[in-house]
């Protein structure tokens, strides 16, 4: 394993080849085409780094356009029930940093953001970012330093918007995982038990 190690950039050059000629694509503030891309969009993944210096990913998804950008070009990230770990925003408070990857149905490409978080509860944000009446619970204000469209090759090998190609979800992977908690058990029982509760969350707890 070790003989087959990528241990500088010249060795990383040596696999992928030279970096392509895009760093003009890269801007250090949005511009029209990235927020409508934005407005599209109605799921991203939030990186944040802990105290240790590990990363960690969160998925945050509403409604298309979910998303506001403000008058400066920044971002505005609501909140909604969840698991109330919060272990995103406990790393943001410890350490500003944040990366972005905004994903929308049936375009190829992806947009991707940093910037420098923080955290508001102020209420006229969190009523500007409502849903089904219900305002945010949370907001994360992002001061964008650097994004761009990023290519879709990946989504067009993974085929990530075409239905045809999707497996057919005989049983949710999650309720499995979280029967022991949810269900008390690993049974069938305790899983249909676990699906049950997810169900009920699912439709009656988004908001």
């Amino acid at each position: 394993m070790t003989s087959h190690s990528v241990n500088d950039e010249q060795a990383l050059e040596d696999v992928i080849g030279e970096p392509m000629d895009v760093k003009g694509k890269i801007a250090p503030r949005l511009d029209k085409l990235m927020i409508e891309f934005i407005h599209k969009s109605p799921f991203l993944i939030v990186s944040t780094i802990d105290a240790n210096g590990r990363i960690d990913v969160s998925p945050k998804g509403d409604p298309c356009g979910f998303v506001k950008v403000d008058s400066y070009g920044n971002l505005l990230i609501p909140e909604r029930p969840g698991n109330r770990l919060a272990m995103g925003f406990r790393n943001i408070l410890r350490n500003s940093e944040v990366g972005l990857l905004f994903l929308a149905p049936n375009q190829r490409e992806s947009l991707r953001v940093k910037g420098s978080a923080t955290l508001t509860k102020d209420p006229a944000i969190l009523s500007q970012l409502q849903v089904n009446n219900k305002p945010a619970l949370l907001c994360t204000y992002v001061q964008v330093t650097e994004c761009f469209m990023h290519c879709g090759k990946a989504v067009v090998r993974s085929k990530l918007w075409q239905p045809d190609s999707w497996e057919a979800a005989e049983h949710s992977i999650g309720a499995q995982q979280l029967a022991p908690v949810l269900g008390g058990g690993d049974d069938d029982i305790a899983i249909g038990k676990s699906c049950q509760i997810l169900d009920k969350a699912y439709k009656d707890e988004l908001y």
